[in-house]
C-alpha cells in the first residue's frame, strides 16, 4: 500500500490539504497528516483546526512515497522555512520519490529549482515565481511532469487528489474514485 505524508503549517489552505487526504484514504492510501510545528492541531487559514496524525520530529521519511504540500498564507511561507522539511523534499526529490504541492506551495518547487523547464500550475498571482524559475506553465488544475505533481488552487483540489491516486494506484483507481465521488473527469 501507498504511503503518502502531508505537512500542514499553520495557516495552510483547509480544502486543498483535507481533500487529498479524503481522496487517498478513500482510494487506500494511507496518509499521514504531519504538522511542522509539532502541534497536535494545525490551524488552517480560515480558523478550522484539525488534528494532526503526527509531528514532522515523528515521521520516518523512508516509509513515505510522497510528501504533499497544501498551499494557503501563510501555511506556504511556514512550510518552506522548516528547514527539516525542506532537506527531505530535497532528499526525496533527488532521489525520484513523488513530491506533490497545490496553489501557492508550488512556489516553494521553483524556489528550490525542482520545476526548471517543467510543466507546472499554480495560483494565478504565484504564476510569475514559477514563469522566474523557467516553468511552463500547464493552466490546468492539475499537472504532472516526471515525479512532480503541482495544482492549482482549492477549486482544482479534487483533480489533484485524483493525480495523486491516479499516479500512486492506477488511473483505474483514480476513474474508480472519481465515479464514487460523482465527479467529472
Amino acid at each position: 500500500m501507498a504511503r503518502i505524508g502531508v505537512f500542514f503549517a499553520e495557516g495552510y489552505e483547509e480544502i486543498e490539504a483535507l481533500t487529498v487526504v479524503d481522496l487517498c484514504r478513500r482510494a487506500g492510501i494511507e496518509v499521514c497528516m504531519v504538522s511542522v510545528d509539532g502541534s497536535e492541531t494545525a490551524t488552517g487559514s480560515h480558523g478550522i483546526g484539525v488534528k494532526m496524525d503526527a509531528a514532522l520530529a515523528q515521521v520516518d521519511f523512508d516509509t513515505l512515497d510522497m510528501i504533499v504540500l497544501p498551499g494557503g498564507m501563510p501555511g506556504t511561507k511556514n512550510l518552506e522555512k522548516d528547514d527539516r522539511l525542506m532537506a527531505q523534499l530535497d532528499s526525496f526529490y533527488d532521489n525520484g520519490k513523488w513530491i506533490a504541492a497545490i496553489c501557492a506551495a508550488p512556489s516553494i518547487f521553483a524556489h528550490r529549482g525542482y520545476l526548471k523547464g517543467r510543466k507546472a500550475t499554480c495560483y494565478p498571482s504565484f504564476e510569475k515565481e514559477l514563469a522566474e524559475a523557467g516553468v511552463a506553465l500547464a493552466g490546468t488544475s492539475a499537472a504532472e511532469d516526471g515525479k512532480v505533481i503541482t495544482g492549482q488552487a482549492m477549486g482544482g483540489a479534487i483533480d489533484f487528489g485524483l493525480k495523486i491516486v491516479e499516479k500512486l494506484i492506477s488511473p483505474e483507481a483514480a476513474d474508480k474514485l472519481a465515479e464514487s465521488i460523482v465527479y467529472e473527469r
